[in-house]
């Protein structure tokens, strides 16, 4: 659980700028590079797609002036031309109905041509069934490109997240962590499949109709355009509202996603000391937290479509209140007006859509900015190109002049030299925060020296490549780490990748840790399925079965850190003589509280605050009467207390 400090670090650090919405959703764009061949054939079929939409209101119109000119034109008896019958209704003082019908091409005494019509109307059937299959083909080609791009993403984000430094997990919790590379990833492709297709479909039509309405009329067209700067300032406006809101949402996700891991991964700890109400009183205040975020986020987005809405009726009004006119003067025909009122409609839906889509863009960008601020953190220092190896691994360790501090203003570790030699075995005890655990994790290059030096076998850890360094040390920490999968399977997970593991092999080493009695009274033996929090085994067991899988790993090296802490006195002692067994011809650090675990080792650091106060033997340092002396009496006091 990472507590008080765990949330105190979540609500610091570099993810809580303001969000830069333009370069995010540029950069959220261009992660498309490797899909353009796609692309541009998703472009020209979308391309033709609208084209033949656009197209289909004028075809439409076609078939309503056919219709229109046959009910007209059998209102008038045959043998006259349309120009004499508009002639015949001026004289008679209709001059009204003879302006707009002058628009109309009637032929007198002829009525509905049901053939043309037909025609009409089978082309345009024709024209929007396939308008409708390039626009499946398109929407399949969008999907192919969105999945793949979020499969990058995703894979991206995994290869970055093992790139970074043991200090960028420190510093954060590690539910935040997990929602940046499932929530906010999963959110990018949803946001991209829902929007970028319709996106781009919507801005074609909005030029391609465009461009109809200037050809049928452009004084319409303009009347249409009024509306247009208003839909603009609308969307901006909104935008700039909500987008805060949406930011604020996401990294609310994360925050709550935390503190669930964190109350789910110690819930017993949670129930032991009582503390069910306080978890959930921080559960219910970063809930509602996320409800204000989320509620203010939707709704300020969600009030675009009505506004909007609003805005596509007012330019209804106009285009028919002006097209009626033109109608009515003779400048346009029915089938004219007919046409340019769908394209009006076809003109406010992608801008209608447009901003309804504005909550989903700026949700899928927020998570793209937090998925970016991951793959833009620092990494940890590259390996040499090509890495030094020695030429032969014994074990010998040298600290020369190390310093180390966590953070710049406050030093851990100042000037620390240690040789060790090959097969030794180097126990390291201190009071907590002395630097123990650091020391470890700057030979395993966890964290890189500030200052000074560290050689193994005579050549700079820093030279040789991390996966290099670390297949020659054998490491087990104080909190266990087991996976879902069989106990055999989490004990071969210590040998190296490309080497395969025998049942013989996993069950030696299992004996030698003194595994192998409890494994073989589970129910399936070897073959017991655990989960990763181990359900089924002690803490104790679980600490075996990862001693275990360290002795597989055949290390010249040797780390236990703690590795004895769960484990009952009688197993520790079993532990403690197959150690010293194994533990020949192998350099061997073990951290350790309890003193009576490391009598027996060739040397002991005593450490306080980053420097080796005391080194030397068991016998050795009592005698000397300093700080391990100390330190031992203060635990022998200790248990006599207990015993009394």
């Amino acid at each position: 659980m990472a507590g008080p400090m765990g949330r105190m670090m979540a609500g610091t650090g570099p993810d809580h700028h303001s969000m830069d919405f333009k370069d995010s959703g540029k950069r959220l764009l261009a992660q498309f590079k490797p899909e353009r061949a796609t692309m541009y054939v998703m472009l020209c079929t979308v391309f033709v797609s609208v084209g033949l939409s656009v197209v289909g209101p004028k075809i439409l119109g076609r078939a309503t002036d056919l219709v229109f000119a046959g009910i007209v034109g059998r209102q008038f008896e045959s043998g006259s031309s349309k120009a004499e019958v508009l002639a015949g209704m001026r004289q008679r003082g209709e001059s009204g109905v003879a302006d707009m019908l002058s628009g109309t091409d009637f032929t007198p005494g002829k009525g509905i041509d049901f053939g043309a019509v037909g025609e009409v109307l089978g082309l345009a059937l024709a024209v929007f069934v396939l308008a409708g299959a390039l626009m499946l083909v398109a929407t399949r080609l969008v999907n192919r490109a969105v999945n793949r791009t979020v499969y990058r993403m995703r894979a991206d984000l995994q290869a970055k997240l093992s790139r970074l430094p043991l200090s960028y997990f420190d510093k954060r919790q590690r539910g935040e962590v997990l929602s940046r590379a499932t929530n906010d990833i999963d959110n990018i492709g949803q946001t991209l499949q829902q929007s970028l297709g319709q996106l781009i479909n919507s801005l074609l039509t909005i030029v391609g109709v465009l461009a109809m309405m200037f050809w049928v009329s452009w004084l319409l067209a303009l009347v249409a355009l009024v509306t247009v700067p208003l839909s603009f300032y609308i969307a901006t406006r909104v935008g700039k509202r909500s987008q805060p809101h949406f930011v604020q949402q996401w990294r609310t996700t994360g925050k709550l996603n935390a503190h669930i891991e964190e109350m789910y991964t110690g819930h017993t700890l949670v129930k032991v000391f009582g503390r069910q109400e306080e978890s959930a009183e921080q559960f219910a205040e970063q809930n509602d937290a996320l409800y204000e975020a989320g509620f203010k986020a939707q709704f300020n987005s969600g009030v675009m479509q009505p506004l909007m809405f609003f805005v596509s009726n007012l330019n209804y009004v106009l285009v028919a209140v002006v097209g009626g006119l033109r109608v009515a003067s003779g400048a346009l025909s029915i089938g004219d007006v007919q046409a340019f009122i769908q394209y009006s409609r076809q003109f406010s839906m992608p801008l209608t859509q447009v901003a309804s889509m504005a909550n989903l863009v700026q949700s899928g960008v927020a998570s793209a900015e937090r998925v970016f601020e991951v793959l833009d953190a620092e990494e940890q220092e590259a390996d040499p190109v090509p890495g030094v190896r020695p030429e032969e691994l014994r074990g010998l360790v040298s600290l020369e002049h190390v310093s180390f501090r966590y953070e710049p203003e406050k030093p851990l570790i100042e000037d620390l030299s240690l040789a060790v030699e090959p097969g030794h075995t180097v126990a390291i005890v201190g009071p907590t925060g002395a630097g123990k655990t650091t020391l470890v994790n700057l030979l395993m290059r966890f964290y890189e020296v500030s200052g000074g030096r560290i050689t193994l076998d005579g050549v700079d850890i820093a030279s040789m490549s991390r996966e290099e360094l670390r297949a020659g040390i054998g490491m087990v920490l104080q909190d266990t780490w087991l996976f879902g999968g069989t106990i055999a399977e989490n004990i071969a997970y210590g040998a190296a990748r490309e080497r395969a593991v025998t049942r013989g092999e996993i069950e030696e080493a299992a004996r030698a840790a003194h595994a192998d009695r409890f494994i073989r009274t589970l129910p399936e033996g070897y073959d017991t399925v655990i989960d990763d929090e181990g359900t089924g085994v002690s803490a104790g067991e679980k600490q075996l079965i990862t001693i275990a899988r360290a002795f597989l790993s055949d290390p010249v090296i040797l780390v236990l850190d703690e590795a004895t802490s769960s484990v009952d006195t009688r197993t520790e002692v079993l532990i403690q003589k197959a150690m010293a067994k194994l533990a020949h011809g192998r350099t061997s650090f073990v951290i350790a509280h309890r003193l009576s675990t490391i009598r027996d080792a060739d040397t002991i650091l005593v450490m306080e605050n980053g420097a080796i106060v005391e080194q030397g033997a068991h016998g050795e340092l009592l005698g000397a009467g300093g700080a391990y002396a100390r330190l031992y009496k203060a635990q022998f006091a200790e248990a006599v207390a207990e015993v009394d």
